[in-house]
């Protein structure tokens, strides 16, 4: 019997896997496709990851070549820009990649870490008893003790697993093509294409989008109330959207890929039915870019050492139920936000540019601009809290000295292990620590707290001075053993 079965070869399935087996368990991962995909559906990743991917000793390879990464000049809310220059305690930092690349390297990581992944195993029924998960597809038959659905939208595995997904589906129809240059002026000289703001711009039929985020390579986007979205999509059909929106041809270029599709906005019922999970966008969907992988990545590493724990016979009663608890209220907050983004898009012309003129304003001040990056960021809405104010917040990546030298606290996370890292020598704990707590002694100037308990996913569990509360919280996140008493 497998360990774990997660069912989704993309960065969320591949991001959980490696959690997995970095924390010790052994996972294999299904996917239906019969070999690695090459469409971008994504373009970057933004938000609370960045940081996450960091405390893996991931950022660096990520970022490796890519043409952006760093907080961002501004964003774009809906179509009302945040701007972030010459704002000081902006959070968000952003990394452009493709997700054929980040694919790839998520994989090359889950292989080095001994990741099993078997291509073209589409899993059509799962059936679950007190101890075990078995799915099974043409040819195949596995058996987990757990299983995780992380295969999209359309996920098979929520469905079989009998979990609703309310929620809207939105009337646009969506088009979005990826076009090498095809001429020598390029799109951009058109003189339609000349006279469009970044963004969505606004016509008579519909919206449409020309923008580009790498050399040679330009986006165009289109939006317009139409039938159902369904079948393969031809560049005689892009072209044909292209000119019922925005009135002209344009010189597209030869076509990467092509997609048609209707935005969503859904959270699935539950997170959780017995042993089967849900993660990424089979748990979520939004309606509005930007917040999709944020959201999902999170999910892989916060379910990732609860699972690990659990298989161990080291995590405490009821670890497995934080999941929801903690990403549920995640997804609804990324919701939240993401139809608002929508709802400035869809406006009629004179309220929308009313709203969107107001909200400018408010947006110039630091104060707003500060809350709306926290909340794309995936920061504002801390985990649980009481007490210390880092408690449920990630770790800041405060710079420490140790015996070895000076280390970032991101240094000190990537084996994926709980660490309590005492500032000042005053958190001093029995030797018995039943080898699941990693106790790093440091100084550190200004510190926030004289002592913090990190979880595995970088969350703090405990901060404070003395030592009081430390053993329950050690024994509340990680069992009895972790730590002994506290003195």
């Amino acid at each position: 019997m497998e360990d774990i079965l997660i069912i989704g070869a993309g960065p969320v399935g591949l991001l959980l896997a490696c959690e997995l087996s970095l924390t010790g368990a052994r996972p294999v991962v299904l996917d239906r496709r019969p070999q690695p995909g090459d469409t971008p559906k994504a373009n970057g990743l933004g938000g609370q990851i960045i940081d996450v991917l960091d405390h893996r000793g991931l950022l660096e390879r990520l970022s490796a070549g890519s043409p952006f990464f760093g907080v961002p000049p501004g964003f774009p809310f809906g179509s009302v820009p945040l701007r972030f220059a010459g704002v000081d305690g902006i959070p968000l930092r952003m990394l452009m990649i493709q997700q054929p690349r980040l694919e790839r390297l998520l994989g090359e990581r889950a292989a080095e870490l001994g990741v099993r992944i078997r291509w073209g195993h589409e899993v059509t029924s799962l059936a679950q008893d007190a101890e075990s998960v078995t799915v099974q597809g043409e040819g195949f038959a596995l058996r987990g003790r757990y299983a995780v659905g992380c295969d999209g939208g359309s996920s098979r595995v929520r469905e079989l697993a009998g979990i609703g997904f309310p929620g809207t589906t939105d009337d646009e129809q969506v088009w979005l093509g990826h076009f090498t240059t095809g001429t020598e002026t390029g799109v951009f000289d058109h003189p339609r294409v000349a006279g469009l703001g970044p963004g969505w711009n606004r016509t008579p039929a519909g919206r449409v989008l020309v923008t580009s985020l790498q050399p040679g390579v330009h986006i165009v986007g289109v939006r317009e109330v139409r039938g159902d979205a369904a079948g393969r999509v031809t560049i005689a059909d892009f072209q044909a959207a292209v000119r019922r929106v925005l009135g002209d041809d344009l010189p597209l270029g030869e076509p990467i890929w092509l997609s048609r599709t209707r935005s969503q906005a859904r959270v699935a019922e539950r997170y959780r039915s017995g042993r089967v999970f849900l993660a990424g966008d089979a748990a979520h969907l939004f309606p509005a870019g930007g917040s999709a992988l944020n959201v999902g990545l999170v999910d892989a590493v916060n379910l990732g050492w609860k699972l690990s724990a659990t298989l161990a016979g080291n995590g405490p009663e009821g670890l497995l139920d934080t999941y929801e608890a903690e990403r549920r209220p995640a997804a609804e907050r990324a919701l939240m936000q993401t139809r608002a983004q929508a709802a400035l898009e869809r406006l009629p012309q004179e309220e929308g540019d009313a709203l969107r003129s107001l909200l400018t304003e408010v947006f110039a001040y630091e104060e707003p601009v500060r809350h709306m990056a926290a909340l794309l960021h995936g920061s504002d809405l801390p985990y649980g809290g009481g007490g210390h104010p880092l408690i449920g917040r990630l770790v800041p990546d405060l710079r420490v000295v140790t015996e070895d030298g000076e280390r970032r606290v991101a240094e000190l996370m990537h084996r994926g292990r709980p660490v309590l890292l005492d500032l000042v020598g005053t958190a001093s704990l029995d030797q018995e620590l039943g080898g699941r707590v990693e106790v790093v002694r440091a100084r550190c100037a200004d510190a926030p707290a004289e002592a913090i308990l990190i979880r595995p996913d970088g969350v703090v569990a405990w901060a404070g001075s003395g030592g009081d509360g430390l053993a329950a919280a050690a024994e509340q996140w990680f069992g009895r053993g972790s730590v002994g008493a506290v003195r």
